[in-house]
């Protein structure tokens, strides 16, 4: 299971956690928030990749939404092993 976090194609919050609630398969609860998505991400239960890239258009389009959501992922990370996260450079999207 993964998603794949394109900043060139997420405008706005409401798209990025539309976005990774229908790829990860998030509960009818999952408030599209970052609360709801350390939740969701900690009680995840099966390998899970998630590959953020064109983080400059993401930063532009999210403004400082964007860093929430990187300290979120990597959180998520330090607490639950079966998420696995990376971070592409912009040359290597």
């Amino acid at each position: 299971m993964g998603v794949i976090l394109d900043g060139m194609s997420i405008h706005n919050r409401e798209e990025l956690h539309e976005l990774l609630a229908q790829a990860l398969g998030f509960p009818a609860w999952y408030g599209g928030n970052m609360d709801a998505l350390f939740d969701c991400l900690t009680e995840l239960r099966e390998d899970t990749e998630i590959v953020l890239c064109h983080t400059e258009a993401l930063e532009e389009n999210l403004g400082p939404y964007a860093a929430c959501l990187r300290r979120v992922l990597r959180d998520a990370v330090e607490e639950n092993p079966h998420i696995h996260l990376d971070i592409r450079m912009e040359e290597e999207a």
